[in-house]
């Protein structure tokens, strides 16, 4: 009974798939427009716009606070060297 229900919903299925009758949609470019034709005249200068505002009586940025120094390791520091490039094989 269960390959029954299986093989009438398989069935089914393939059926409706067969029954798509949605238009089909073709898309028509547009004709090409002819070869372009001489440039035009150059337009006119634009004017110079303002100059923006300077900082403050022109003094450099503050530095900031200083953080404490820190304190020495202890043990031994272990530095890994990744391996040098290779030139690539032809």
């Amino acid at each position: 009974m269960k390959h029954l229900i299986l093989m009438l919903a398989l069935l089914a299925t393939l059926g409706l798939a067969a029954c798509d009758n949605r238009p089909e949609v073709i898309y028509v470019p547009p004709p090409a427009a002819g070869p372009p034709g001489p440039a035009g005249p150059t337009g006119a200068t634009g004017n110079t716009g303002n100059t923006g505002n300077t900082g403050s009586m022109g003094s450099p940025g503050f530095d900031g606070n200083k953080g404490d120094t820190g304190k020495p390791g202890e043990g031994t520091t272990v530095i890994v060297m990744p391996p040098a490039a290779s030139a690539p094989a032809n």
